[in-house]
């Protein structure tokens, strides 16, 4: 083989590996279709199909329409869940991983909010087909949130991937974002009908109250209002008063108040809630005389 031929075959030789590439991409891509079109409504099939080169029933703009109509109803229903659930998503990616007749595999990470809680969540969803019925299961379960807001939700978020309950984990979500706003609201409402009293060290969404007179510096009552969590998802607001005054200030405050503070305020919890206990005791002590 002279060296013509040579440099003839080796050009024959790089087309053909361009050309498996392009192979390649192409089932690739016609794979991700067939992945995407597994779960969609008919309406996105025959757009996709459309997209793809393949020719689908009706005109393009009949497809075009129908698909615009099918946004705006997947829109709809999905601001409703929103509204419904408190839970809102922006962003869910899918990737597969495994498909065959009878299995597929996708990996997914889906982000969103609920309240002011962020969270993102990956996890790998299998689909096993029996005959006409199919089986849908979760394999692995990894939940990120802000390391701010796992102060009682830690040991819940560890369960929770243990067992991979996804409906655990967001119904938890939600009642625990609905008691921790009851908290920042109640504390907000506080401060702004008693500032001079009323002060919040760690900001609104933190746990801690404190109460004092500004003519008795050094009196100072803090409100510890924790939500824990279970490791099973049981969401429990805890509320305690704790009392700092100095030996010289406590000759001002009849010892039966100082001393019975904590009881009388956990006793009030229980009758009335945080919101009236919190303006009981407060009165109750003599913070808001002269005020």
């Amino acid at each position: 083989m002279n060296e013509e031929n040579v440099e003839e075959v080796k050009l024959l030789e790089d087309h053909i590996e361009r050309l498996q590439a392009e192979v390649a991409n192409l089932q690739q891509q016609w794979q991700n279709h067939k992945d995407l079109t597994f779960h969609f409504s008919e309406q996105m099939q025959r757009a996709l199909s459309h997209v793809c080169g393949q020719t689908p029933q009706g005109t393009a703009e009949e497809v075009l329409s129908g698909l615009k109509e099918e946004v705006e109803q997947l829109e709809e229903d999905l601001q409703r869940q929103s509204q419904m659930n408190g839970i809102s998503i922006k962003s869910c990616n899918v990737r597969s991983v495994q498909r065959s007749s009878t299995k597929l595999v996708q990996q997914m990470c889906v982000s969103g909010y609920c309240s002011e809680l962020e969270f993102q969540v990956e996890f790998q969803l299998s689909e096993v087909k029996e005959g006409e019925q199919s089986e849908r299961k979760i394999n692995s379960l990894n939940v990120v949130m802000d390391a701010s807001d796992l102060q009682d939700f830690g040991s819940f978020l560890s369960g929770v991937e243990e067992s991979r309950d996804l409906l655990c984990f967001f119904r938890t979500l939600r009642t625990f974002s609905d008691r921790v706003d009851e908290r920042r609201q109640t504390f907000q409402h506080f401060q702004a009908k008693y500032p001079t009293v009323v002060s919040l060290p760690g900001g609104c969404r933190s746990e801690v109250m404190t109460l004092h007179h500004p003519e008795l510096p050094g009196c100072i009552l803090s409100v510890h209002w924790s939500v824990e969590v279970s490791k099973e998802g049981s969401v429990t607001p805890k509320v305690h008063l704790l009392t700092k005054i100095p030996e010289k200030a406590q000759q001002l405050f009849p010892s039966e108040a100082i001393g019975g503070a904590a009881t009388a305020f956990h006793s009030l919890l229980r009758l009335v809630g945080p919101e009236a206990a919190l303006e009981c005791i407060i009165r109750e002590v003599g913070l808001l005389q002269d005020l």
